[in-house]
């Protein structure tokens, strides 16, 4: 159990970093997009902004999930890259599946990657919700 939380905690560490660099990157890539003249409405801009930061949400979280695979792959835990990245992918989107399910040795590894999905999306909701409001279609005071 303490090497699952041992290794568990670093593969955290490592998300909050891929999300918090993540979310700089995008925030500095949209804001320039912002600035930029283009032949279309305002709310066109808007909009498109705002699809541009959701799959910038998205390759974040597609990036941690892959770092979470990539983990029970290299431990051992799953047979195969292909399952990993399947286990990860339902477990850090908080699904569950249970089609798939670690060993013993790894479950607590498991549930941490599902409590550390939980926390990201989340964090990422909220980036959302503000950027929706600062740059999106949903500004305040035209909307709210």
């Amino acid at each position: 159990m303490l090497l699952s939380l041992i290794v568990g905690t670093c593969v955290i560490t490592a998300c909050v970093l891929v999300q918090i660099l993540g979310v700089i990157e995008l925030s500095g890539r949209v804001k320039g997009f912002s600035h930029r003249q283009f032949n279309i409405s305002t709310h066109y801009k808007k909009m498109w902004l705002m699809v541009a930061t959701v799959l910038g949400i998205f390759i974040i979280h597609a990036f941690q999930i892959w770092i979470w695979a990539f983990t029970y792959w290299l431990i051992g835990a799953l047979p195969d890259f292909h399952m990993s990245l399947y286990f990860s992918t339902v477990t850090f989107s908080t699904l569950g599946y249970g089609d798939v399910i670690l060993s013993a040795q790894w479950r607590i590894l498991g549930a941490l990657e599902g409590i550390a999905g939980f926390i990201h999306i989340g964090w990422s909701t909220a980036y959302l919700i503000t950027a929706s409001t600062r740059y999106g279609p949903f500004t305040e005071g035209d909307h709210f």
